[in-house]
């Protein structure tokens, strides 16, 4: 290679440095631009409870500020730690992908902000908290291309486990009835005699127990948090579609049947040791032991999942035959 070869080169390997560069600059200076849309003009519909931003609006949320109660969001802020934790876990991918403008991206990226546009106008935060995640998404599309996007669609569409659904209270007194409805029937089966009032559950012993299933042991925080958790552990763990989606979904059963053990041990405890012990002790812990045992159950599940039966029958069938030595 002579030397105007080598100059040549350079010049191109310079060029290709200068134009990533300015890529990766302009990549920052529209992130900054989206922070300040976000933070400025997310939230326009209780502004002295929650000011003008999006990311304000959605702690304020997750400690459930306004109702000064317990959040069925609480987990919140651990979403876009996780989030964060996948982008860094997938990064070596995310570095190797070849990467270009994409004309898809910047469509993904100008719909992203006329939603948040029409959440600003219509006074809707949480169609803002929606288009922060499609911005999100749309940028890195736009800048880098189909092949940075894929490996970013995980991440992005895990924030919506942060964004508080209104519409998922309306499962609250279903869920409430459901729980109600099995336990008194499992009471029933270990022979606790009990019968159901509504939401009550009522002891037909002398002295027994009389509670009620309300909204905060209904099971919908355990619901969401158990599904946060085992969407995380599914992507991470499946290695096909159809297994993480099977996985995923059996953590709607799991948390269920968690909250209706838990419910079922209040009762047991306070039959053998009184009310008071039962739901001023014990009730307050429970939740902890339940969920432990919905998480090793997740766990076991994604066992099965990736246990290759064929190979473990075909092992148990050559051991069968096998003459005894």
């Amino acid at each position: 290679m002579n030397n105007s070869q080598i100059f040549n080169e350079r010049w191109r390997l310079a060029s290709v440095d200068h134009d990533a560069l300015i890529r990766y600059g302009l990549f920052a200076i529209i992130c900054a631009l989206a922070f300040v849309i976000f933070n400025m003009q997310g939230n326009t519909a209780d502004l002295e409870n929650y000011s003008r931003s999006i990311f304000a609006w959605l702690f304020a949320r997750w400690r459930n500020e306004a109702n000064f109660g317990p959040s069925d969001y609480s987990h919140g802020y651990i979403v876009p730690i996780v989030s964060l934790g996948v982008i860094y876990w997938r990064r070596k991918e995310i570095m190797a992908a070849p990467k270009k403008v994409s004309i898809m991206g910047l469509s993904i990226l100008i719909l992203g902000l006329v939603m948040q546009w029409l959440a600003a106008k219509s006074q809707h935060p949480r169609i803002s908290a929606m288009s922060l995640i499609v911005v999100s998404w749309g940028i890195p599309y736009y800048f880098f291309g189909w092949r940075v996007a894929k490996l970013m669609i995980f991440p992005a569409a895990y924030l919506i486990f942060c964004i508080p659904l209104n519409f998922l209270d309306s499962i609250t007194f279903p869920l409430r009835m459901l729980v109600t409805m099995l336990t008194t029937g499992l009471l029933n089966g270990l022979g606790i005699m009990a019968e159901q009032d509504g939401t009550g559950i009522h002891s037909l012993a002398a002295g027994g127990f009389d509670f009620d299933v309300a909204d905060p042991c209904s099971g919908l925080k355990s619901l969401l948090a158990m599904t946060a958790l085992t969407a995380v552990y599914a992507f991470l763990t499946q290695k096909t579609i159809l297994k993480q989606w099977i996985l995923f979904l059996s953590a709607v059963p799991l948390a269920i049947v968690g909250n209706i053990a838990r419910i079922t041990t209040i009762a047991i405890v306070a039959e053998a040791f009184g009310a008071k012990i039962a739901t001023d002790i014990y009730h307050d812990y429970s939740g902890y032991v339940v969920f432990s045992i919905a998480i090793g159950l997740m766990v076991f599940i994604g066992a099965l999942l990736n246990m290759n039966f064929k190979e473990k029958f075909g092992l148990w069938k050559q051991d069968l035959i096998s003459p005894i030595s």
